[in-house]
Formats: structure tokens, C-alpha cells, sequence
């Protein structure tokens, strides 16, 4: 379980919610997770991806930087160390042991082992409770630990998906750039079985789709690829039919999803941009789903099918044609209706013999053809063994505050990656702050546990539950040890849970963990220097200011920034004007500070002071006993359908495409 230490503020390193002290000025890293943006464009559209040779299983490449070492220990006489320089002395050591192993486990090609190495070595620092700015030794010792993963991370990422797993190809990966042979037994073998097959979808039987049908069919790298594929529908299946039929389109454009990403719902295009199962381009709004700091909607799987059923409907009323349709949605329905007008024939094949379409968009109809044929008639084509994962089931709980995912965890008995598993959305390890919100978020916790999740986290203030914890009392626990475990005091603890601090904890099945809220620094600096890797959300982060005023108090810059640029991160001073310019300017009032609520602000001003509120509030909430209680947003189609856009955006061709996940 991971310790929220005292004074605190969240960011995200290696593709995780850390915490970083307050007032600290550590150059802070872009990372795999909501930081990934920068990296691999988050948002994202339809577009398949080549799969990197250069992932987690491939060999390690040579470390690119030394291993950092130890701060050194206080020279001459005054050898003997302090009670807290032997604390400071044992906590390098820990994290050093925990950097070497992270390596070991990287030249070894390990990369998703030596990722959670790397982790345990920046956590222990930051749950360590110490003031990591106020000690040079363990600045200079946190700074070099996250420039040395920071460079292996670079690395990694060149050659393939970072530390992330690799994920698996889609049928249409595998499929690039191969010559099929038509077999004409299997061409009338599908074509007699078509006459019995069900589909809401038209279906038709050529070369193209015969062609498909074999490489899937009779080949072991179609055969597995399409396999895999089929059976992980099986966790969205339902869904996305009861989705479809909700929509009123075809059932059978799940297939799409085949093609798209093989049914993984955080898969990322690193040429395009595009993501998550139906594979969105960044930024572009589709019916509603949203995109801030904390959380993108392309990735949570029931909102992008209503995305995709609605923009396929949308693309079939244009066209007046599923193939088309499908065409639309990978090429653009704009490129596709020039198609129509330059040749007079609004039919794919049509257009698909007379070249009127790209490569990809030419193999994209028959690969989904081809999916949706052999999944009616798995055994006929040898997928009789197809067994489908089971469905991912969840409670939805709507709330209209900020939570971490491990206060959640706590509560409901779950871990924080099982979690973030079920909220594929978020980019954070919690959920958006309300300035961030137009509608209460769908937080998905395992099911079953609503009720109890309800009812425990109304023990917990509401503008406290991005920090707090709870704990479930073990036979071995005393107010002193958990206190101790969390970094806050037992009077505190005690208070909270309407004890006494001699207290006994018989009896006690759970506590409220007072974790404070982050302090602001006792002295702020006006001018911030940048450091390598930094931008301007994570200056934002640093500061704990929005990117809003950033950019506002530094003449709109950009969100990259230069090594040693100065960034204000202050509102700047506003002198009273002199006597002669008042009578000009009195009905203008004074420039004042407006906290930041759009899309681009990083945090909002109720945020920042939602601790001084929370203050001058009683805190007496305990859990003595545990007892379950029972317990759309839409947008009209963006600027995306208009004729000519498309849904992806110019695309790479697919030989030169990674894809990868974000965690």
C-alpha cells in the first residue's frame, strides 16, 4: 500500500500518481501516464498501428547514464552521525538498492519489473516524510535519481513502449504488407456457408475479403492474432451490443473494434495520436467525450462506443452506405464523398478497383469483413477453441468531487490498480477536482461495492479526500503505529476517530487517516528557472498554480519551454497608478488574480483554497463500526463531421506505426 507522507502535493512520474514535497523545485519528469501526452498525443482517432519490435521483450539497451551514487557522509572529526543523518544515510542506501536492482532488472530486458524498481525507489523517498529541498544531500540524491530514469525511460521509449508492457498487434497490424493467395475452394466454401450467416451488416465474399479470410483462417500469425482479439471482446461484448442497439446502428460495427485495437481500450498511436478502442484523434470533441489533466474519455470504453455509434451514424447518413461508412471512419467522410464525385461511383469496391482510396483504407473494409464472417462461423475456420475472457462488471458511483484511487481502494477492499483498470479514463490515480467537472464523473468501483463505498467515504470531508486514507484495523495495529505509518500524529488521529490517544483499538474495524493537506512554502519565488524536461504543466504542478495564469503572467508561451527559461510563477505586481492616470483608469478597478476554471486550468481556485474552508471545520468522523448503506453528458457532432475532416486526420502509413498503453 502506498504511504501519503506529510505535506504534499500529487504529480505524475513514471505513469503513476506520486507525490512531491510543496515546496520543493525538483525538475519533475514526463512520464507514461497523464504526462504521456506529450509523448505519444493521448487524444486520439481511429488509425491502426505497425506493433514496435522494440518493446518490453526485446533486449535491453545499453543504460545511456551511471547509476547516481550515494550522497557522501559528513567528513572529519564530527564522524558520528545524528540519529537524523543516519535516518537520512539509511533512506539513500534503501533507495539506492532499489535503483540497482531497477537497472539489473534493464539489462536483462525486464523493463516492466525494473519500472516497479525504479518506482520504489522515488516513493521511498517521498513517503520517507523528510523535507527532501531542505536536505542538500537528499536533493542532490532525488534529483539524480530522476535524471538517471528519466534517460533510461527516453531510451526505452525509442526503441519500443518504455516501461510500459508491449501491448498485443491488431489482426491489421499482422496483416500489413502481405500478399494473400485466393483459394477458390475456400471462396466457395464462404460463399455457400454466407447464405446462412447472420449479420446486421451486409456481407459479401470477393477476393479482398476471401483473401483475409484465409491469412486469419490459415495462417499461425492471423490464426493467433484474430484469436487473442476475439477472445478480449468478450470483456466489452455486451456492451458494446447493448450500446449499439441503444444508438440504433448495426451491433456488428463491434468488428470495427477488431481492426482498431484488438479490444484494448488504452492503446495510443504514436504517429497519429489516435486512441483507445475506437482510436479518436486527440482534442477533437466527439459527442461529448471530455479531455483535461485528469482524465481523457477516448479511453473509457462505454463512452467511446457511444462516441462511435453515433459518429457512425452520423457517416452512414452522409454516405448512405455501411462499407462506405467504414471507409469514412478510417479515411474521413470527406475524402470518401470527393471519391463518390470523382469516379460517380458510391460503392467501395468500385472505388476500391479503381484506386480511388489509400492502401490502408482498401485492406481496412475487408479486414472487418473478413472478422465478422469468421466469428459467425467460428468453427468452420478453426477459432471453435475461442474461449471469451469474462465481462468487466463494475458499480458506477457519480460524484462531484476530487477522490485519490487509493482512498477508494481502501474503502471498498480493492488495490489501486485494479482500479485504474476500471477506469481506464483517468490519467491520474484521481478522479478531476470540481473546477474540472461540467457533469459528476462515473467512477467505477468493483461490483458489489457501491453501498459500503458510499457510506465510508462520507466519513471523510469532502475537500479531504484527495489526501486522506483509511485504514482497516489489523490485531497488531495501535493509534502509535499507524500514526507512525502515515506520518501524522496520534493526537490528531485519535481526534478524528473520536478517541483518546491511550485508546485500545479493540473493537475498531477501520480508522480515518488525517493526512494534511499540502502546506504552501514559507517563501515563494517570483521567477522560476527551467530545468531539462521540464514544461509548463509540470511547473504548474511545482507551483500549484494553473496553466491558465502561467501562460497569462508570461505573454502567452508555449507549452514547451527551454532549459534555463525563467517562467513568473507569481501573479505579477500591479502598482496603485499615479494621480494623474486615476480619473483614466478608476472604472477599470484593480487587476486582480481570477482563478482559472476552463479546460486549460490545471487546478482552480475553490481547489487552492478548499484547505483554509476545511479548516475552521470540526473534524470528528470515525468508523467504529462498518454498515453498507444502499445507496450524459452529449454534444451535437463537432467540426470533425463537416466534409472534408476526418475522424483521424492524415495518417502514416502502417509500417511505421507504434502503438502503446497508457497506465
Amino acid at each position: 500500500m502506498d504511504i501519503v507522507p506529510m505535506g504534499i502535493a500529487q504529480t505524475r512520474i513514471f505513469g503513476r500518481t506520486a507525490h512531491m514535497p510543496s515546496a520543493s523545485t525538483v525538475s519533475l519528469l514526463l512520464a507514461l501516464g497523464v504526462l504521456v501526452l506529450g509523448l505519444s498525443g493521448c487524444p486520439a482517432t481511429p488509425t491502426t498501428a505497425q506493433p514496435s519490435t522494440g518493446g518490453a521483450q526485446a533486449a535491453a539497451p545499453a543504460l545511456q547514464q551511471p547509476a547516481p551514487q550515494p550522497a557522501s557522509r559528513p567528513a572529519g572529526p564530527a564522524a558520528v552521525l545524528t540519529p537524523a543523518q543516519q535516518h537520512t544515510q539509511q533512506l539513500i542506501a534503501r533507495v539506492e538498492q532499489s535503483f540497482q536492482s531497477g537497472q539489473t532488472h534493464y539489462r536483462q530486458g525486464q523493463l516492466v519489473q525494473a519500472k516497479k524498481d525504479f518506482d520504489t525507489a522515488v516513493d521511498s523517498m517521498l513517503a520517507s516524510g523528510l523535507d527532501i529541498k531542505a536536505d542538500p544531500q537528499l536533493d542532490d540524491e532525488f534529483n539524480r535519481i530522476l535524471d538517471a530514469v528519466n534517460a533510461l525511460e527516453m531510451d526505452a521509449l525509442k526503441r519500443g513502449n518504455g516501461f510500459a508492457p508491449a501491448i498485443e498487434p491488431t489482426p491489421a497490424d499482422v496483416a500489413n504488407d502481405v500478399t494473400f493467395e485466393v483459394d477458390p475452394n475456400l471462396v466457395a466454401k464462404a460463399k455457400a456457408e454466407l447464405v446462412t450467416t447472420k449479420s446486421d451488416i451486409p456481407l459479401v465474399i470477393n477476393d479482398y475479403v476471401a483473401s483475409y479470410i484465409n491469412f486469419f483462417a490459415n495462417t499461425q500469425k492471423g490464426h493467433n492474432t484474430l484469436k487473442h482479439s476475439l477472445q478480449r471482446s468478450g470483456r466489452y461484448k455486451a456492451m458494446i451490443q447493448r450500446v449499439m442497439a441503444e444508438e440504433g446502428v448495426p451491433q456488428d460495427l463491434i468488428y470495427l473494434a477488431v481492426a482498431e485495437s484488438a479490444f484494448q481500450p488504452q492503446v495510443v498511436n504514436h504517429s497519429s495520436g489516435a486512441g483507445g478502442m475506437w482510436q479518436f484523434m486527440p482534442h477533437d470533441k466527439y459527442y461529448g467525450l471530455a479531455s483535461n489533466a485528469y482524465v481523457d474519455e477516448r479511453f473509457d470504453p462505454e463512452k467511446s462506443t457511444h462516441a462511435t455509434a453515433k459518429y457512425m451514424k452520423f457517416i452512414y447518413n452522409q454516405l448512405g452506405d455501411w462499407y462506405l461508412a467504414m471507409a469514412g471512419y478510417n479515411w474521413g467522410t470527406g475524402r470518401v464523398q470527393q471519391a463518390v464525385q470523382k469516379t460517380g461511383y458510391a460503392d467501395f469496391w468500385e472505388l476500391y478497383k479503381r484506386n480511388n482510396l489509400p492502401a490502408q483504407t482498401k485492406d481496412y473494409v475487408p479486414e472487418i469483413i473478413a472478422a465478422i464472417i469468421i466469428s459467425k462461423n467460428p468453427t468452420q475456420y478453426g477459432f471453435d477453441d475461442v474461449q471469451l475472457d469474462p465481462p468487466i462488471t463494475y458499480d458506477t458511483v457519480k460524484i462531484n468531487y476530487s477522490v485519490d484511487l487509493r482512498l477508494v481502494a481502501d474503502i471498498v477492499g480493492s488495490d489501486p490498480q485494479e482500479l485504474a483498470l476500471l477506469n481506464p479514463s483517468l490519467l491520474r490515480l484521481a478522479t478531476p477536482p470540481p473546477s474540472l467537472l461540467e457533469s459528476p464523473f462515473d467512477l467505477h468501483v468493483p461490483s458489489g461495492t457501491a453501498a459500503i463505498y458510499e457510506q465510508r467515504i462520507s466519513e471523510i470531508p469532502e475537500d479531504r479526500r484527495a489526501q486522506w486514507r483509511y485504514h482497516r484495523v489489523s490485531s497488531e495495529d495501535t493509534l502509535a503505529s499507524i500514526a507512525r505509518t502515515f506520518h501524522v500524529s496520534a493526537d490528531q488521529l485519535a481526534t478524528v476517530n473520536q478517541l483518546h490517544a491511550d485508546d485500545s483499538l479493540d473493537g475498531v474495524e477501520a480508522l480515518v487517516i488525517p493526512v494534511p493537506l499540502p502546506s504552501a512554502p514559507a517563501a515563494r519565488t517570483d521567477v522560476y528557472r527551467a530545468r531539462r524536461g521540464d514544461t509548463l504543466v509540470t511547473i504548474a504542478d511545482r507551483f500549484g498554480v494553473s496553466l491558465e495564469d502561467l501562460r497569462r503572467w508570461n505573454h502567452g508561451i508555449g507549452a514547451s519551454v527551454a532549459a534555463g527559461q525563467r517562467i513568473r510563477v507569481t501573479e505579477p505586481v500591479h502598482l496603485a497608478p499615479h494621480s494623474r492616470d486615476r480619473n483614466h483608469r478608476s472604472t477599470q478597478g484593480a487587476k486582480q488574480s481570477i482563478p482559472a476554471h476552463g479546460k486549460a486550468s490545471k487546478y482552480g481556485g475553490a481547489e487552492q483554497s478548499s484547505g483554509k474552508q476545511a479548516a475552521n471545520k470540526k473534524e470528528n468522523y470515525s468508523i467504529k463500526k462498518t454498515v453498507a448503506k444502499s445507496s450524459n453528458k452529449t454534444q451535437s457532432a463537432s467540426e470533425a463531421h463537416k466534409q472534408g475532416d476526418s475522424k483521424k486526420g492524415s495518417k502514416t502509413p502502417k509500417s511505421t506505426k507504434k502503438k502503446n498503453i497508457q497506465k
